[in-house]
């Protein structure tokens, strides 16, 4: 646990993104405020766990992100509220964003497409893999 930001750092009307725990004891954030803030999070069991708020009450109210995507929670009210995104990171919610981009590139034709996937002749030697890339002669 490493305290990053502390509560007598944080005015009205700030906004956090929390992105850096990612596992249980690993906080960045001191409890007061999250205290103060309104949470919004992508997964709240994941996030109870491995978020910014494993430090509070289990029952402590956050609100989903996907339910202020549809309109049936309210995001930021007003400016002097305080809000804070606990992002633990959702696959789903990658994949979907990525997905998304490269739909939206395809029907510009305004792309290339790059291999980015390795195919390793011995696929428990990655290591090795890079060292005989690297003595590869530049093309």
């Amino acid at each position: 646990c490493a305290t990053i930001l502390t509560d007598n750092m944080v005015g009205s009307g700030v906004h956090i993104n929390a992105v850096g725990g990612d596992c249980p004891g690993k906080t960045e954030l001191h409890r007061d405020i999250l205290l103060r803030s309104d949470i919004f999070v992508e997964f709240p069991s994941q996030t109870r766990i491995e978020g910014e708020i494993q430090q509070l009450d289990p029952n402590h109210p956050v609100t989903e992100l996907w339910q202020v995507i549809t309109a049936k929670a309210q995001g930021r009210r007003d400016a002097k509220q305080i809000t804070l995104f606990d992002s633990v990171g959702f696959a789903i919610e990658d994949f979907s964003a990525l997905r998304y981009v490269r739909d939206q590139l395809q029907a510009t034709g305004l792309y290339e497409e790059l291999d980015l996937l390795a195919d390793p002749d011995e696929p428990r030697d990655l290591f090795g893999m890079l060292l005989r890339a690297a003595m590869q002669p530049a093309a």
